[in-house]
């Protein structure tokens, strides 16, 4: 099949309300992608664009992936939707098992979303439904934590902990508390893996279960790394004092994976990787390298049975929740693809191997104008950059525009660059993205 010509740039770009975008610089300055391959998309005028953020977090096998492509038209072409209300399609059930043996030990019940946001949402709902099918229903509080980010939904901004996705929106969720954020610059500056300090404010959940008592706690969510706010990897020793807090007091742990699922990270899961199980894990992004949006809720058995199998429920529906789209017929077609590229390919060993390289090219930009911090953490990365005084985000954002510009796709958040490539990169590529931030940021000292 013959490469499909690039669609003709738009002359009206005023219909489209953009999300998380400064919507009127981009319509005067618009930076458009018009194709996409393997490691690099295509800018609107022709260039290759370097892709340092595997899209939004999420392309983990590289763009374009043939087997992802052809699935999803052969299923296109056989049964293109299926509604999953009272029915069902193969491909929903195959999938749900190729995913749950993926996942920890017991995390075996699969509920499928449409995105990350959806996956959230869900897993709360979950939490809220199995205490009140085990008779404590009076559990309803809701733990996040500072800079915690999950998603647009009502659930995940009311637990996250980003205060930009929050003030527009009212309080809320009610009910709802943050553990502290776990960035510590003074104490865990430009450490490689996990930081060294930290562990210690996972004990603030007992502070919080004192306040409100255990017996009104459902759940508390955290991502394991957290990537949208900058890239916080887990110091060492907390997610194991978090998790051993929570089993203590009879509380649900919902690790939120959307960005560390499918091989991020080196492993299935960051639970996999950090040897540390929850009890519901939320997944998107890389379940179907983004070739179709969905997501999914891995629920552990324990939670399942509880709902599904509840004592003297009455014949019927279990659960009141679901999308029209759950377990969409193309969503599964590309999820199954893409668990085969990943398994076939060896991608997840692949970014485990890497990730020393990886390593030493990014923290080799220490000392360059600007920087503060650099973090890591399997294939991810984070760089901190001093803001300009008065005018926090304008330095990051200024970055953003000028790598684009020459070649390289990075993500900025505020003033913190994060990093997450596709899995399929080489250590040639790592050196590109390096060498050209390290260029970008001189240049930017350079101008001011």
């Amino acid at each position: 099949m013959a490469d499909a010509a690039p669609p003709t740039v738009p002359n009206d770009l005023s219909s489209l309300w953009m999300p998380f975008t400064d919507n009127r610089y981009f319509k005067a300055n618009p930076r458009l992608l018009v194709a996409a391959k393997d490691m690099h998309y295509t800018a609107a005028d022709g260039r290759r664009i370097l892709d340092g953020t595997a899209g939004l977090w999420c392309v983990n096998a590289g763009h374009g992936r043939a087997p992802i492509v052809e699935a999803i038209q052969r299923q296109a072409a056989v049964l293109d939707y299926a509604p999953t209300f009272q029915l069902g399609h193969p491909l929903a059930f195959q999938l749900a098992a190729r995913v749950a043996g993926l996942m920890p030990e017991g995390l075996d019940r699969i509920f499928f979303t449409n995105s990350g946001s959806e996956s959230v949402d869900t897993a709360l709902k979950i939490a809220l439904a199995y205490w009140r099918a085990k008779g404590q229903g009076q559990r309803t509080r809701l733990i996040g934590r500072e800079r915690g980010y999950h998603g647009t939904g009502f659930g995940g901004i009311s637990v996250g902990g980003i205060v930009s996705n929050r003030r527009t929106f009212g309080t809320g969720l009610p009910g709802t508390d943050h553990l502290p954020h776990t960035h510590d610059l003074a104490r865990n500056g430009f450490s490689r893996g996990q930081p060294a300090h930290g562990a210690e404010l996972a004990d603030r959940l007992e502070a919080l279960i004192a306040l409100h008592g255990a017996d009104t706690i459902a759940a508390v969510i955290v991502e394991p790394v957290a990537g949208s706010t900058g890239v916080l990897v887990p110091p060492q020793g907390y997610l194991e004092r978090l998790r051993a807090i929570t089993a203590s007091h009879g509380i649900l742990l919902i690790f939120d994976e959307v960005i560390t699922g499918f091989g991020r990270i080196g492993a299935a899961t960051a639970a996999e990787r950090f040897g540390v199980t929850p009890d519901l894990i939320c997944l998107a992004k890389g379940l179907t390298n983004a070739a179709v949006p969905m997501g999914a809720v891995a629920a552990a058995r324990h939670v399942h049975d509880a709902i599904v199998d509840a004592p003297g429920d009455v014949p019927g529906i279990e659960l009141f929740h679901g999308y029209t789209y759950s377990s969409h017929a193309l969503a599964c077609a590309a999820g199954l693809a893409a668990l085969d590229v990943y398994a076939d390919e060896g991608l997840f060993a692949h970014a485990r191997a890497l990730e020393g390289h990886w390593e030493q090219a990014l923290h080799g930009l220490a000392g360059l104008p600007h920087v503060i911090d650099i973090r890591n953490f399997g294939l991810i990365a984070g760089i901190e950059l001093a803001s300009i005084p008065g005018q926090p985000g304008v330095r990051g954002q200024n970055l953003f525009r000028a790598l684009f510009d020459s070649g390289l796709l990075i993500r900025v958040t505020g003033d913190i660059i994060a990093l997450s490539p596709p899995l399929i990169i080489s250590a040639a590529q790592i050196d590109e993205i390096a060498g050209r931030l390290a260029e970008g940021l001189r240049q930017l000292a350079d101008a001011g």
